[in-house]
């Protein structure tokens, strides 16, 4: 029985112990990037969530799918998002964010966009 193993590519190569193959030929280096990020509403209702494609998603948010949260309440303004390389860190970060209250997510948006415009233009 042949034991499955997992490659992990480097950005300065390497072989692989199991096969000797030099796997970055085969696999090439990928940079992740994920985001959690906060959209308003005019009248400042929050929405808090996590994402790979921050442009697409809000994107996604400003369809207005019927049903949604952000159509219900018309929430599409980008106002606060945070960069993490691990899809772990941006979970556990959203879940910290969503345990605050009102206020306090209001001063973390107020500290680096006090007036609110909406960030996704620049993206």
């Amino acid at each position: 029985m042949v034991t499955p193993f997992v490659v992990i590519p480097q950005r300065s190569g390497g072989i692989c112990f199991s096969c000797g193959l030099d796997y970055t030929a085969i696999v090439p280096y990928r940079e992740y990037e994920f985001f959690v990020y906060i959209l308003s509403s005019r009248s400042r209702t929050l929405y808090i969530g996590v994402t790979g494609d921050l442009r697409v998603r809000v994107l996604q948010h400003r369809e207005k799918r019927p049903g949604s949260f952000t159509a219900r309440y018309n929430i599409g303004r980008l106002v606060h998002f945070e960069r993490f390389q691990y899809v772990l860190n941006a979970i556990a970060r959203e879940k910290e964010l969503k345990d605050w209250n009102r206020a306090r997510i209001i001063e973390l948006i107020e500290s680096t966009n006090p007036t609110w415009q909406d960030l996704a233009a620049d993206l």
